[in-house]
């Protein structure tokens, strides 16, 4: 993972694959995917004692973190005016002096992701900067809202200026082992989204088991899925490295039968430097370097980038600075 080009590439313009179409559902492929628990498990909590990134290659992979960062704001009191704080720290996330000392210019994250009431703002106050807007719909975090306004919201939030939807699946179909019907779903989504790239959001905290979180994986991606997503980051349990590994290696699987690259968006309780430089190695290891690209890989993130920054900074000076010195509002 310690590469001297990956301070230099954190930054490059972004590329994009073909937009994943989907392919009828294969329900012998669904019934058939398993997930070996205890296996997963292992491979995850090694990963630390395996991967250890010092001096200035962290810092190169503390930047191409940030790069693949949608940094976000869910609060049901969400002003304008926070969000124009979070899209002015979108465009300029870490502090000029630093990034020039690490001789990098031009950085700022992935996307920003509101509610849809909060799209205009964010459109406006990214204008001219090429960072999308990712809007949050389908009944957000629930997705129990009745189905046709699920599909009316994301007509409403790709004609209010969103280039990314966030879409939740219905856990219910998941859990019943109903994969038609979560395929359906998740293909009038799609179709409802226009140009605009979709994230599947499969709640995986609610899903029960490794098994299910594999099968959705797969029937979302077969419905047109451009990524795949762990959670909402209002559940109890959110992203973790055993979810994660399942996710990418269903990923893997479906590039490797259909040709077709899908990204991954871990999200909820990833707040601290050294558990995103973890997913980033992680990434690296089972997919490759082409999902080290926003995309095909995300953080979904409030909290981490003010770490993210604590430790540019003491690569920098030497020295910790307080937390609320780097709050990204």
């Amino acid at each position: 993972m310690q590469t001297k080009e990956t301070l230099q590439t954190a930054q490059l313009p972004q590329v994009h694959e073909p937009r994943n179409d989907g392919i009828a559902l294969d329900l012998s492929w669904v019934k058939a995917a398993q997930a070996n628990t205890s296996a997963i498990e292992r491979r995850a909590a090694t990963l630390g004692g395996r991967r250890s990134i010092k001096k200035e290659y962290q810092a190169a992979w503390l930047c191409k973190a940030v790069s693949l960062m949608d940094l976000t704001t869910l609060s049901g009191d969400d002003t304008a005016a926070r969000v124009r704080r979070l899209c002015a720290k979108a465009r300029q996330p870490v502090d000029a002096t630093i990034l020039g000392k690490l001789g990098m210019t031009g950085l700022t994250t992935g996307a920003v992701c509101v509610y849809h009431d909060m799209i205009p703002t964010a459109v406006d106050a990214l204008a001219g900067t090429g960072i999308p807007v990712a809007a949050v719909s389908t009944g957000f975090p629930a997705g129990l809202s009745p189905f046709h306004l699920r599909i009316a919201e994301i007509g409403e939030s790709v004609a209010s200026g969103a280039e990314e939807i966030d879409i939740v699946i219905s856990r219910r179909h998941v859990l019943t082992g109903n994969w038609q019907a979560l395929f359906d779903e998740m293909k009038e989504m799609r179709a409802a989204c226009g140009d605009a790239h979709v994230k599947a959001i499969l709640a995986t905290g609610e899903l029960g088991t490794l098994r299910n979180v594999a099968k959705a994986s797969l029937v979302c991606m077969m419905a047109g899925a451009d990524f795949i997503k762990t959670s909402t980051g209002k559940e109890s349990v959110n992203a973790t490295l055993p979810v994660t590994l399942t996710m990418i290696r269903a990923i893997r699987d479906y590039q490797d039968r259909t040709g077709i690259k899908v990204g991954y968006k871990p999200a909820g309780g990833i707040s601290k430097a050294k558990d995103a430089l973890l997913y980033l190695a992680l990434i690296k290891d089972e997919l490759g370097d082409r999902w080290l690209q926003p995309d095909l890989f995300r953080f979904g993130a409030s909290s981490l980038l003010g770490d993210i920054e604590r430790q540019l900074e003491h690569h920098v000076t030497g020295n910790y600075s307080a937390q609320w010195r780097h709050a990204i509002g």
